[in-house]
């Protein structure tokens, strides 16, 4: 396979050096969330997700945030995977190279992902096989809101939001003359080898400069024993390449800083055939005659000089471009405590190749911007106000351009509150937001929406150790234009997508509660929720034939009810025993055939123990996730699986300069594992037995 380039040579060589000689590079994090020495301290989490900057402990809804050594120990080569064992989140698993979060049992544009407050913007929504352009070894923190409760980043947000904090547009003065970190790391069951760098250095008084580079080469992966195609998933490899360089101008009241980030990718795309590409829709039925001249296609080689798999398999060829702007003006007049500035530019390209030729080009070139000002409390309350404008001008060409070129335009002014008294915090808020979209055919219209979303919460502090958290919302999702205008195969899926331009919005009423305890020797945290969607938007299969389906967009009223929780125990000062789960139910309420939704995760149950001896750390975790057997039509049942981790990391210093040193096993005993909210779940099961281990310092 060919080696990935980067045109630059600046980011190029800092990449070699982060690739080749980890020990030579000085990198950086910023003052404000520098580890001071310890790469495993974790200060107070303030959650950027929230527009008012909440602690932790106050937020109204649950939320997950990963940072410090824990986020070190979970990363994995996509986002999905990295957060796919947190409570109530898994993932999409689409072999190697594409993955997103699933949240209580939703996915796609019902999860927005963010970076540091600013769409990431891609081709991720409009199928499973499409990456999420963000590298997560470059992440400094991860924080996940479940359920509609950030408005502030849209009413469609219906299952949650992903925070990725980074460090690329630099907010503090470095307090050396260069700070930063390097890390090495390397993964037995695809082969995996990754560097990772970033460092900042100061230029003057008020001027800081960042960069920050990845690399990493993967193999096909290895699963567990017992498969009947064999040992690996053809075509699960993963190449990617990283830099981005960031310019910030700091003073005492704020900063105003910018960066630019250049991503190059290649993966392939496991279980993708052409057997049935000649399939299409008569009425309500499939067509699949005439496809016999495929036969003895599967076989050939590509000519593409890399050795990932012996049977052809398509290539995804990544490359993004992204700018962004960040800024914030603290007290810059009375009555304001800060303005805030998010913008980003992304011009994105992905090309499918086939026989090494381009088959279909998808592009996305969007913008993404919010202006916040935060207010001083008045008659008690204090808030944010925003405005944000986002556009999204997507195309695509060749043999599998199921979706029409459109311009899609959403504008929305949004407001969040806050009122404390006494041991109570209440919060409201409210977002209403404007979408147009453009399509470029003359036998499909324009579609033209609105929506409001409101939600409203508190959290009460009964006791110096305990919490109870309450939030009721309704928000409205608006259809997308690929539920509106789809109308081809889609291999990659083995469907044929037909869009409905007749989709209304959603309307989702949803109703979270907490119990929490934060104290003491013995924590926990216990979440219900339902959430009950009106006009829920879904692709119904209308026919199959031999696993190839003919899906056609839909609504109708939707229900997810669902537990999630942890219970933590130290029973000494070096042990401590977490039990864990997680649980979702999703069903129509109304109309033909099966009341299940696809592919909704199983319940999942399971414990883990921690210990902490001098600077070494400990985890051994054990999970059992259920069959699934609540199907929806023409779904097959995933049998369920035991899972068992084991991981350990070393807290030390090497020349003076702190250093981490980790290791992980994950599947232990190397079982056999779908996933079931996996469209290829039996052509790309779930990692086999594998070893990760690394090392990273911080300067």
């Amino acid at each position: 396979m060919p080696v990935l380039t980067c045109k630059r040579t600046p980011l190029t060589l800092a990449l070699m050096l982060a690739f080749g000689h980890p020990l030579a590079v000085h990198a950086q994090q910023s003052t404000q969330s520098r580890l001071q020495g310890d790469p495993d301290s974790v200060p107070t989490v303030v959650v950027s997700a929230s527009a008012l900057g909440v602690v932790h402990d106050d937020m109204i809804t649950p939320v997950t945030s990963l940072g410090g050594g824990e986020l070190v120990r979970a990363r994995e080569s996509t986002l999905g995977e990295t957060l796919a064992n947190q409570p109530g989140i898994t993932s999409s698993h689409f072999g190697a190279g594409a993955s997103r979060p699933v949240i209580r049992g939703m996915d796609g544009p019902r999860v927005k992902i963010l970076s540091d407050g600013a769409e990431v913007q891609d081709a991720s929504t409009i199928s499973p096989d499409h990456a999420i352009a963000f590298e997560p070894v470059l992440a400094e923190r991860i924080e996940v809101l479940r359920g509609p409760s950030a408005l502030a980043y849209g009413g469609g947000a219906v299952g949650g939001v992903v925070n990725i904090l980074d460090r690329k547009i630099p907010t503090v003065m470095p307090q050396k003359a260069v700070e930063g970190s390097a890390e090495v790391r390397g993964n037995s069951a695809a082969h995996e080898r990754t560097g990772a760098f970033e460092l900042t250095s100061g230029i003057g008084k008020n001027l800081a400069v960042h960069l920050e580079g990845v690399k990493r080469d993967a193999d096909p992966y290895r699963v567990g024993s017992g498969w009947s195609e064999g040992r690996r998933v053809n075509g699960s490899f993963k190449n990617t390449e990283t830099g981005t360089v960031g310019l910030s101008w700091i003073g005492e009241r704020g900063y105003l800083g910018a960066s630019y980030t250049k991503e190059k990718t290649e993966y392939g795309i496991p279980g993708h055939g052409h057997e049935f590409e000649s399939c299409h829709p008569h009425g309500d039925h499939l067509h699949c005659g005439g496809h016999d001249e495929h036969e003895g296609e599967e076989g050939e080689e590509h000519d593409h000089d890399h050795e990932h798999g012996a049977e052809e398999v398509p290539i995804v060829r990544l490359d993004s471009e992204r700018w962004d702007v960040r800024g914030e003006y603290r007290n810059p007049v009375a009555g304001v405590e800060k303005v805030r500035l998010r913008a980003s530019f992304t011009d994105y390209q992905h090309d499918e190749l086939e026989e090494g030729q381009v088959a279909t080009s998808f592009k996305n070139k969007g913008h993404d911007a919010r202006f916040e000002v935060v207010h001083a409390p008045l008659a008690g309350w204090r808030g944010v106000i925003g405005a944000q404008t986002t556009r999204r001008d997507f195309s695509a060409l060749g043999d599998e351009a199921y979706v029409p070129s459109s311009v899609t335009k959403k504008h929305a002014v949004f407001i969040t509150e806050e009122y404390k008294l006494q041991d109570w915090r209440f919060e409201a808020a409210a977002r209403h937001e404007w979408q147009d979209i453009d399509v470029d055919s003359a036998d499909l219209r324009d579609n033209d929406a609105k929506g409001t979303s409101v939600s409203v919460g508190a959290v009460w502090r009964f006791s110096p150790s305990y919490s109870l958290r309450a939030s009721l919302s309704r928000s409205h999702r608006l259809p997308t234009a690929e539920e509106l205008y789809a109308d081809g195969v889609h291999l990659a899926t083995s469907t044929y997508e037909v869009g409905n331009q007749d989709l209304k919005k959603e309307t989702s009423n949803n109703i979270d509660l907490t119990l929490r305890k934060f104290e003491g020797d013995t924590t926990f945290s216990l979440s219900a929720f339902r959430n009950r969607v009106d006009d829920y938007i879904y692709a119904s299969t209308l026919d199959d034939h031999e696993g190839f389906q003919l899906i056609q967009y839909a609504q109708r009223d939707a229900t997810f009810t669902g537990l999630e929780g942890e219970l933590r125990h130290k029973f000494s000062p070096m042990f401590e025993g977490t039990v864990f789960g997680d649980y979702v139910r999703a069903k129509f309420e109304d109309g033909p055939g099966s009341r299940n939704l696809p592919r909704i995760p199983a319940h999942r149950f399971g414990v883990k123990l921690d210990t902490e001896w001098n600077h070494w750390h400990g985890l051994v975790e054990f999970y059992r996730v259920s069959k699934q057997d609540k199907v929806a039509d023409f779904e097959t049942p995933t049998a369920g699986y035991n899972m068992l981790n084991l991981g350990t990391h070393y807290t030390t210093r090497i020349g003076g300069v702190p250093a981490q040193f980790y290791a992980r096993v994950n599947n232990v005993t190397n079982e056999l594992a779908y996933s079931h909210t996996s469209f290829i779940k039996e052509v790309a099961p779930l990692t086999g037995r594998n070893l990760t281990v690394g090392l990273r310092l911080i300067f």
